[in-house]
């Protein structure tokens, strides 16, 4: 009797609380607006200089960190947080821990972005490789942050399901690390309590050491984990197929977060840094292939037996394509990270394109595939308005990435010979400036690629915006090419 009570219980229907969710999914599609924006004017700046006005709050230094600050964690946090308290839920079959501390996470989450973009423009920042913000952004921060961590263990604590599925160790190990990579990296002595200036706690090759060590680590749990465990949800659901191999996904787990927090000191070949340390950093860094491609196999295997969904369902297309970026870059990252090949490559835009291949083609077409999946299921819709808009923004996105990486990787390679190309006098044969004006072409092949992708964004936000309004494209049928989203609501 007591084994049917606790079926029963499982079974029970769960009124999973959605209202924040739907307000992060908003959150993240307006960050990603403003961010891509950002990000388009400051490339227009360095094609045409002249885009530098006679301000301080649009010059490039300041605006450079609203960009990476506005797409990395005003729009990817979003749909990190969202995604992650729509899974937990989901996996767990149980209602979040606090409905009022979903709320304070995601106001207090918007704030700190407001927070840190107000002090960017200001030129109130540490000063630092990514400029971090100011003491009092920091510490709010990390309050909100001990609240999402509470949310979500609380909720696990909560399951109605005796298994913790994998895409919840993922983000576990997101917002566990992402803590501990902001308190230590960010840990100032403020000048005083009623002003914004501070003091680090580190200095010189100790500073430089953290500062990449919380940098790379950023990349790989906040930019790979966290997305990790959204592909673990998303990608079977909308397949519906099962995780191709659940036990490659625990091994690729464990391996890619005991690798990954030793990488950081390959940022630093040809530094004050030791060479001891220099040489650990490349080593684990090329140890992550591995792990890497475990991830990227297991959620494109994860279609074995439903290739042909790939033809008909965009979205799915998408999130397939991530993973594709997401394995490119992650060889060419341990590549990158060979001290030969890091000589050529360091303080060129090959590093631009390299880290654009991953955010715009891993971090963005999935956050684009997860929305995609979440708006109809959020709002009780039986699909997306258009497919067709759909493809629409896969193609001028796709076509956007490829626009911009390559000419990035002409430019960086190119940079990087003519730094190192000596005439037979052994001089210098190239001056800076001359290098400079070399790459004005694929500065302009780079602007229009990032307004490729933006208008892929845009096209993006008005099929959600008609989908939240309850419209369907003409000529399209109700059940269209793509799985249901009852199936998802159920899940």
């Amino acid at each position: 009797m007591a084994s049917v009570h606790m079926t029963d219980a499982i079974n029970r229907p769960v009124d999973y609380s959605d209202d924040v969710i739907r307000y992060g999914v908003i959150a993240t599609m307006f960050w990603g607006i403003v961010g891509m924006l950002a990000g388009l004017f400051i490339a227009l700046q360095m094609a045409f200089p002249l885009l530098n006005f006679d301000l301080p709050w649009t010059s490039f230094g300041r605006l450079r960190p609203v960009h990476t600050s506005g797409v990395v964690f005003a729009f990817g946090g979003n749909i990190l947080i969202a995604a992650s308290l729509f899974i937990v839920q989901r996996t767990c079959r149980a209602r979040l821990w606090s409905d009022g501390l979903a709320w304070f996470v995601f106001w207090g989450y918007q704030i700190f972005i407001v927070l840190a973009a107000s002090g960017y423009v200001l030129g109130i920042t540490q000063g630092k490789e990514y400029a971090e913000p100011e003491w009092y952004a920091d510490l709010w921060l990390t309050i909100v942050w001990v609240g999402y961590f509470l949310l979500f263990m609380g909720t696990l604590a909560r399951r109605r399901e005796p298994h913790i599925y994998v895409a919840n160790w993922f983000l576990l190990a997101f917002i566990v690390t992402v803590a501990m990579l902001h308190i230590v990296n960010n840990i100032a002595v403020p000048v005083s309590f009623t002003g914004v200036k501070s003091y680090p706690i580190y200095a010189g090759v100790q500073d430089a050491l953290t500062q990449w060590w919380y940098g790379h680590n950023a990349v790989g749990f906040f930019l790979t984990a966290g997305f990790l465990g959204m592909m673990y949800y998303f990608v079977p659901k909308r397949a519906e197929r099962p995780v191709y191999s659940y036990r490659l996904s625990i091994i690729h787990f464990w391996s890619l977060i005991f690798i990954y927090i030793w990488a950081g000191p390959h940022h630093l070949h040809y530094t004050a840094l030791p060479d001891w340390a220099q040489t650990l950093g490349m080593t684990f860094s090329i140890m992550l292939w591995m792990p890497s491609w475990g991830g990227m196999i297991n959620g494109v295997m994860t279609l074995s037996g439903a290739w042909d969904k790939l033809r008909t369902d965009p979205v799915l297309r998408m999130m397939i394509v991530s993973l594709a970026f997401y394995g490119m870059s992650t060889f060419e990252g341990p590549l990158m990270s060979i001290r030969a090949v890091n000589a050529l490559s360091h303080y060129t835009d090959w590093t631009i394109g390299h880290v654009h291949s991953g955010t715009l083609g891993w971090v963005g077409f999935v956050s684009f595939g997860t929305v995609y999946c979440l708006v109809p299921t959020l709002w009780n819709r039986p699909r997306l308005y258009s497919m067709k808009l759909v493809s629409i923004h896969f193609w001028t996105a796709t076509i956007g990435i490829v626009l911009y990486i390559t000419s990035m990787w002409v430019s960086g390679i190119m940079q990087g010979l003519m730094w190192r190309t000596y005439d037979k006098l052994g001089y210098l044969q190239f001056s800076f400036v001359e290098t400079v004006a070399a790459m004005h072409p694929f500065y302009i092949i780079r602007a229009l690629g990032g307004g490729l992708y933006l208008l892929g964004a845009v096209i993006m936000v008005y099929n959600l915006w008609r989908t939240i309004g309850g419209q369907l494209a003409a000529n399209e049928p109700l059940d269209g090419p793509v799985p249901a989203t009852a199936s998802l609501a159920r899940a």
